[in-house]
């Protein structure tokens, strides 16, 4: 019979890379098809029966506590915790002793994907006794693993490495962003030292420590889509393939107002957001608010009240 598992999100990263996004609105409210990344992610573990959740939040953690209040509408109770100091995900995670005394479900708060088999992510934890369960994906570009973390497998199934940002991957298995660990997880980052590499806790330097000290770690094939949303473009890319799995043309929000003439296509529209022209929209993304006023079609734009962001591929 499984036990009781609670969720936790970090949410607290200031997305610089991500700027000027991020200097308005926090990274996990940024919207795909007019929904925020957290709430998808809140989504999915209420959908996998998980009620407590812990929201660890910093920059701009305003916007997440009144978006979110206590989480009753979405069906789970939410805690606010703010972290301090930016030291990495170990270092966030370990903050959190205090108020975990359950294993728990952590996702990274910054990334927007489909797992629609979570729930055997859960069992595979409760079945095995775990010691942590790692969501991974099968990746045929080695360049996709770099940016996030390689996990190696031995034949009888236990995870055996995990090893950030590999210049050359060891495996095509990639680290998601998901992970179900015991409590036996804060023992390890206690003993993690930071990284010459970043000058951060690792959380893959924590769960070597925890497969070092003889738990079993175990993978999880439960992602079919993932996306770290870093950059401006990554945004467009999330919510232009969420409206192809949707299989709709156009997401438009509430309150819209389009000049006579205008047209939408394979594009997302957020409340309230008035085009004044008949203009063409297409493969494009307007955050809600948002006065269009230009003459000019857009095309893979990014377009919010502060700025407009043109994300046309440039030429090699």
């Amino acid at each position: 019979m499984n036990g009781k598992m609670i969720g936790v999100i970090l949410a607290a990263g200031q997305g610089s890379r991500i700027e000027p996004l991020s200097i308005y609105r926090p990274k996990p409210l940024l919207p795909v098809c007019n929904k925020p990344i957290l709430q998808y992610q809140l989504e999915d573990m209420r959908r996998i029966g998980i009620r407590e959740v812990i929201l660890v939040v910093g920059h701009l953690k305003e916007g997440i506590v009144s978006r979110f209040g206590d989480g009753a509408w979405l069906g789970v109770h939410i805690t606010y915790v703010e972290q301090k100091e930016k030291l990495g995900i170990a270092h966030a995670v370990g903050q959190l002793e205090p108020y975990v005394n359950d294993p728990f479900l952590l996702f990274l708060g910054d990334i927007f994907m489909a797992a629609p088999r979570l729930h055997e992510m859960v069992e595979m934890f409760w079945e095995r006794r775990a010691g942590a369960v790692l969501a991974v994906k099968r990746e045929a570009d080695p360049t996709r693993i770099s940016r996030n973390f390689a996990v190696v497998v031995h034949p009888s199934g236990i995870v055996t490495r995990v090893i950030e940002k590999p210049r050359c991957p060891p495996s095509n298995l990639k680290g998601c962003g998901i992970y179900a660990f015991d409590l036996s997880i804060f023992d390890a980052i206690r003993r993690t030292p930071r990284t010459a590499q970043r000058d951060e806790y690792e959380l893959t330097n924590s769960i070597q420590i925890l497969i070092d000290d003889g738990y079993p770690v175990y993978p999880a094939e439960v992602v079919d889509m993932d996306v770290n949303v870093t950059v401006a473009k990554d945004l467009l890319e999330c919510n232009l393939a969420e409206l192809q799995r949707l299989g709709v043309n156009a997401v438009i929000g509430e309150g819209v107002t389009l000049a006579p003439g205008a047209r939408v296509q394979n594009s997302v529209l957020g409340d309230g957001v008035v085009v004044k022209h008949p203009i063409l929209v297409q493969d494009s993304l307007i955050l809600s608010g948002t006065v269009v006023d230009t003459p000019h079609d857009l095309v893979r734009q990014l377009v919010t009240p502060e700025v407009t962001l043109d994300l046309r591929e440039t030429a090699p």
